[in-house]
């Protein structure tokens, strides 16, 4: 696993920090079929389907996704 750190070094040294921050979550996701499926989905820039997956984790979870995703929103500036 890749540190903040290192990160930001290959950052700063001319690596693209999507296809990095990919690289990781792929490396991280390991053999989980429901992960790979996120990653394509991510890949192919299909956010609806992303949004929908998330959606269906929270609705699971008794969590409000639109609630969290405000709480995330806020906590990174966008």
């Amino acid at each position: 696993m890749m540190n903040p750190l290192q990160l930001i070094g290959m950052i700063k040294n001319g690596g693209n920090p999507q296809q990095m921050v990919m690289n990781m979550l792929q490396n991280m996701g390991g053999n989980n079929p429901m992960m790979a499926n996120v990653l394509n989905m991510a890949q192919s820039g299909n956010t609806k389907q992303i949004e929908q997956f998330a959606r269906n984790i929270c609705k699971e979870r008794g969590v409000s996704f639109d609630d969290e995703f405000a709480k995330f929103r806020r906590q990174t500036g966008l």
